[in-house]
């Protein structure tokens, strides 16, 4: 059931959005954290 969750039959979209912004926060965490990592990587190979 956790990985699977049945589908809710109400149209919630308080809950849908509240959903919605969060893979967009999800999603610009990550594209940043591989930016740091790219940055760091690039520190330590190249600018040394």
């Amino acid at each position: 059931m956790y990985f699977f969750p049945k589908k809710n039959q109400e149209n919630n979209s308080k809950k849908s959005f509240n959903l919605k912004v969060m893979h967009a926060i999800n999603k610009i965490a990550i594209v940043l954290f591989l930016l740091g990592v790219l940055y760091k990587l690039i520190d330590w190979f190249f600018l040394n």
